[in-house]
């Protein structure tokens, strides 16, 4: 997650520009990826509670099927 001022180009390096005016509420780029699959949305400041509340129901939701890691394997292929 990231503040988020709703730019897609970036800011303007001239010294001319650099007088902008920050937006009156930022919002949070959420960016996720799984293997080549990429998401984002763009959230709120206000509903970023909310939305983390329901994004940890859905990871505690989904962790039982994993697997624990086993370290002797790992531990074997670093020596």
């Amino acid at each position: 997650m990231k503040k988020y001022d709703g730019r897609t180009k970036p800011k303007p390096t001239t010294s001319k520009q650099k007088h902008l005016q920050p937006p009156n509420e930022y919002k949070c780029l959420m960016r996720a990826t799984l293997g080549n699959r990429k998401l984002s949305t763009i959230i709120n400041a206000k509903d970023v509670n909310k939305f983390q509340l329901a994004y940890s129901n859905v990871l505690k939701a989904n962790l039982e099927g994993l697997r624990k890691r086993d370290k002797k394997t790992k531990m074997a292929k670093a020596t």
